[in-house]
């Protein structure tokens, strides 16, 4: 039988539910970074050495190896997840096989964990363009995936890459090495990346713009070439606007050079130009989808109007320098939230997207502006209108985005509130009653979705400030 969701607005009232606490109060710089592949786990920094992992599937947390960051976790200290692994390999766009079968892949890692119901993507060589659903893997060294049968075997020309929860982790307060590491879900393993490039304090936020998200591809576009050129595809049905799809990235998923990703440097109303030059030219058969940047994430934050952009494949950052630079530095209790699946069709029109082209970021430190930042043209957008904007937020709030909407707890006064990306207004959402104790920055806030076919239903769900309080409301 399928699942429907019968409540309804004003007969209903939306609740509060504990979940299993968290094993130690909360604090400064805690975070919790939130994986968007099926199984939607939540990796909670809880220290310097201390991580554990929510599974929201049985509510239970689970501690993890260490972080070993280079110093105690404090405010600054951010996260996020990305939507694919090269396992304990860094500073890599996919990863290589060693053999296989029609079935199996053999690879060159050492797996920790059952990965079936996570997927495969194969890049190029045998079966080059097609994204599989992982039926079973062997643990330890050289580990064999298995995969449904395809009509070619897969050998050591294959290219891929998991699609498996990676989460980069940003330490507050310092620059040494150390201080921005990633946990690899698959291998069950830490590994040191290039250092934070400035010591982040106050409050930040890492953001990434992922392709994937639970169980399958985020796609703001898809289509079929008419012709390709070295670094270009045409599709001259199209009417986009001037450079509207500038780094976001373009996936071939089937015909001529299927299974080639790259970003996408700038386009014309029906020409998109790549960052870098085709393997093989797409020609009149080749499909596409464009989507989120994979190989990108954003910081921002530290109550200063930088930007860093990180390159996951190149291990590098770099400073940004915005057309239109940030009106003020953001501080305690700010937000950064990608804007990728608003409904409204002004935000899903093909010709002048707007999905996956903004993240928000309300600047916190006491005040109630928003700023976006337009990752096509590199600007910001400073201070939009919106009503009542009396609100303000400062430490201790906690902020969520999903769909329409970004969702805030206001300070650790269990107030909270839904900011509407459509209507550009601050609407008043619920209250949480459970007891909190002191305010404390961290971004400790995050969304489940329990899928049955077209049925979604969202939680909202949120660690308390300085407490071991964990608790979810369901939307509606």
């Amino acid at each position: 039988m399928a699942t429907t969701q019968g409540n309804r607005k004003i007969l209903d009232l939306k609740r509060w539910e504990p979940l299993t606490p968290l094993t130690a109060n909360t604090g400064a710089g805690q975070c919790i970074i939130s994986s968007r592949h099926f199984r939607q786990q939540q990796l909670l920094i809880q220290g310097q050495t201390a991580a554990l992992m929510y599974n929201p599937n049985e509510d239970g947390w689970v501690t993890i190896p260490s972080p070993a960051l280079a110093v105690a976790v404090a405010a600054g200290t951010c996260g996020a997840s990305a939507s694919f692994s090269t396992g304990s390999t860094v500073a890599a766009f996919s990863l290589t096989a060693t053999g296989g079968t029609t079935s199996t892949i053999i690879t060159n890692q050492t797996l920790a964990r059952d990965l079936r119901g996570y997927s495969v993507q194969i890049i190029s060589g045998p079966n080059a363009g097609v994204t599989l659903a992982i039926e079973s893997n062997t643990i330890g060294a050289n580990a064999t995936i298995t995969v449904p049968v395809q009509a070619s075997a897969f050998t050591a020309s294959t290219v891929y890459r998991l699609i498996t929860p990676r989460f980069y982790v940003i330490n507050g307060g310092s620059t040494a090495a150390a201080s921005f590491r990633v946990y690899d879900f698959a291998t069950n393993t830490w590994q040191t990346l290039a250092n934070s490039p400035a010591s982040m304090g106050t409050d930040a936020r890492l953001v990434a713009t992922p392709s994937w998200e639970d169980d399958t591809y985020l796609q703001f576009a898809t289509g079929t070439a008419t012709s390709g050129g070295a670094s270009t595809l045409t599709n001259s049905a199209k009417s986009w606007t001037t450079n509207q799809w500038t780094n976001y990235q373009i996936r071939i998923t089937g015909g001529t050079g299927a299974g080639q990703i790259r970003s996408i440097a700038s386009n014309t109303g029906t020409v998109i130009t790549v960052g870098s030059a085709w393997g093989t030219q797409p020609d009149g058969t080749s499909t596409y989808s464009i989507e989120g940047n994979d190989d990108y994430l954003y910081l921002m934050g530290n109550n200063a109007v930088t930007l860093y952009r990180y390159s996951i494949t190149a291990n590098t950052w770099s400073t940004l320098t915005p057309g239109v630079a940030r009106g003020a530095g953001p501080g305690a209790g700010m937000s950064g939230n990608w804007a990728r699946s608003v409904t409204d069709s002004a935000w899903t029109n093909e010709s002048a997207i707007i999905n996956g082209r903004r993240i928000y970021s309300f600047r916190g430190a006491a005040g109630a502006v928003i700023d976006y930042y337009d990752i096509p043209s590199n600007a910001w957008t400073n201070d939009i209108t919106y009503a009542p904007k009396t609100e303000t937020f400062t430490t201790g709030t906690k902020w969520i985005y999903n769909g329409d909407y970004l969702y805030c707890q206001k300070d650790a006064t269990g107030r909270w509130f839904r900011y509407d990306l459509v209507r550009s207004q601050m609407d008043p959402l619920t209250f949480m009653p459970m007891l909190q104790g002191a305010a404390v920055v961290g971004d400790t806030a995050y969304d489940v979705t329990y899928t049955d076919g077209a049925t979604k239903i969202v939680f909202l769900c949120m660690a308390g400030n300085t407490t071991t309080l964990h608790a979810r409301m369901m939307v509606f």
